[in-house]
């Protein structure tokens, strides 16, 4: 009676779960005593929630700094497979976790920043013209726009409104294609410390479209600094430097649902969980930036701009298929 109404997925985590908790009580015991394993009483539940939140924080971390949309491939799982909404705490520790990996992975331009926030505060003219403070400048007047649309969406309900399967497959296509073309007729002469206040403005008015579930954060803001004639690696150097604090604010959005009784009410994790996801998408996160940074030093987005139209092409034939 498991099965009835299931997916080939939720049968196989049914039976991986129902497995395990047999072999747990014993071989000697019979299949009746073994239904007494605590596990046995919830197992779909149970074997979904695992499975659902490992998978959350490697999409997270694997996603969150590529050019392929995060916000689609948290969605599409949730869409295709049905599987319940994993709370606020799993939220802010997926979060928490793809944000430490790039401070991490850029900790001195991180210092550099928080060095260069100083500087601009001391209001002497000789410090703020270091180019620590003109950095820490362009990530801060590049953040502002984002910041406050996607406050907006969430207080509006407008980012419920646009997680659609249909939006997220025209938008995956539509923005892959001109990830590649700002790659092909941009040029690569620029560096961060050629940088100036319009073009970060540009760049930071330009993540405003990642709201939308498939444009990609990290492939709006490389198009748009790789059509302001800023190298590969300088493109997506600033995008993730630029991400840190849109995810922090996301991860505080989060907290802040946790702290509320309705967020309470629909977190059915343990902390104990959110840490595994934190430390997953963490590894995650940090493995996906290392190889991405050393893969664009040697190839162009045409890649990703495929992925992108084979990901949103399937989707919109299992659309077609499956009614809408």
């Amino acid at each position: 009676m498991y099965n009835k109404g299931r997916s080939k997925i939720d049968t196989f985590c049914y039976r991986v779960l129902n497995i395990s908790c047999y072999w747990s009580a014993g071989q000697e015991k019979t299949t009746q005593q073994s239904k007494s394993c605590s596990l046995w009483k919830r197992p779909y539940r149970y074997a979904m929630t695992w499975i659902h939140y490992l998978l959350l924080a490697v999409i997270q971390g694997i996603t969150e700094f590529l050019p392929i949309s995060s916000s689609a491939h948290l969605i599409l799982p949730a869409k295709v497979f049905g599987w319940p909404d994993q709370g606020p705490l799993i939220d802010l520790m997926a979060h928490l976790g793809s944000l430490g990996a790039v401070v991490l992975y850029y900790k001195a331009d991180v210092k550099n920043i928080i060095a260069g926030g100083f500087d601009l505060l001391s209001f002497k003219p000789e410090r703020q013209s270091r180019k620590r403070a003109q950095l820490a400048l362009f990530v801060l007047v590049a953040t502002p726009p984002g910041l406050i649309v996607g406050f907006s969406m969430n207080m509006f309900g407008w980012a419920e409104a646009v997680r659609s399967p249909y939006i997220i497959a025209w938008t995956m296509i539509g923005f892959g294609i001109i990830l590649w073309l700002s790659d092909v007729w941009g040029k690569q002469v620029k560096s961060i410390e050629k940088m100036n206040l319009k073009s970060a403005v540009l760049i930071g008015l330009a993540q405003v479209l990642a709201f939308i579930p498939g444009t990609s954060r990290s492939g709006i803001t490389m198009t748009a600094a790789r059509s302001l004639g800023f190298t590969r690696s300088e493109s997506a150097r600033f995008s993730m430097l630029m991400a840190m604090p849109i995810i922090l604010a996301g991860g505080s959005y989060a907290f802040l649902q946790l702290l509320t009784d309705d967020a309470g009410t629909r977190n059915v994790a343990s902390l104990g969980d959110g840490l595994i996801v934190a430390g997953f998408s963490f590894i995650a996160a940090y493995f996906a930036i290392s190889v991405f940074m050393k893969l664009i030093e040697r190839i162009s987005f045409l890649p990703f701009m495929l992925y992108r139209l084979v990901l949103g092409g399937a989707l919109l034939v299992w659309l077609a298929q499956s009614g809408g």
